[in-house]
């Protein structure tokens, strides 16, 4: 299906005291909304943030390598959920969905944690790591959306956009352009 990538000037930050999925999902929403405040009206909009959540933290995208460093260490060994939030708006749609994937890290020497924050890499993914990079040698299991954890749960946005009516399938759609 042919689209427009409009990227979202709208706040990120996470509002406070919801859990992390119904917080994550506000965000998404929220990008969706400004991008359709300056898309061609009748036009779809499809928005997503993704955060890594381990315990009852909330992990970004890391800002310095001191960041990477101390989310790669905290999540070495460990498991953590990787919540990423869909935000579909169109002609007589408005819907946020979110989903959760389980993912294991190995454990980790200090010089593969400090190996990897030097690598650009960790610094525009959420955790702090791309599974579909370098990345993946991180990750000793997952239990869930694969492209979830890449960013975009492509099996369940599917089944959204064909809820909605759109044909992704053997027609492609005569639209016209809705970049903003």
């Amino acid at each position: 299906m042919p689209f427009t990538v409009v990227p979202s000037h709208a706040e990120e930050t996470l509002p406070v005291g919801l859990a992390p999925a119904a917080a994550i999902e506000a965000v998404a929403r929220i990008k969706a909304d400004e991008v359709a405040g300056r898309v061609h009206q009748g036009c779809w909009v499809l928005a997503a943030d993704t955060a890594v959540v381990l315990g009852d933290r909330v992990l970004g995208k890391p800002a310095t390598r001191a960041d990477a460093e101390s989310m790669l260490r905290a999540l070495a060994g460990r498991s953590h959920q990787v919540i990423t939030a869909v935000a579909l708006l169109g002609p007589d749609v408005a819907e946020v969905f979110s989903v959760t994937t389980d993912v294991r890290f190995r454990p980790l020497s200090l010089e593969q944690v400090r190996w990897y924050a030097s690598l650009d890499e960790p610094y525009d993914k959420a955790g702090g790591y791309a599974i579909q990079g370098q990345g993946a040698f991180l990750v000793e299991a997952i239990n869930g959306s694969y492209t979830n954890v890449v960013g975009l749960p492509m099996a369940e946005v599917v089944d959204h956009l064909e809820a909605a009516g759109l044909a992704l399938w053997g027609i492609a759609p005569a639209r016209e352009a809705c970049g903003g």
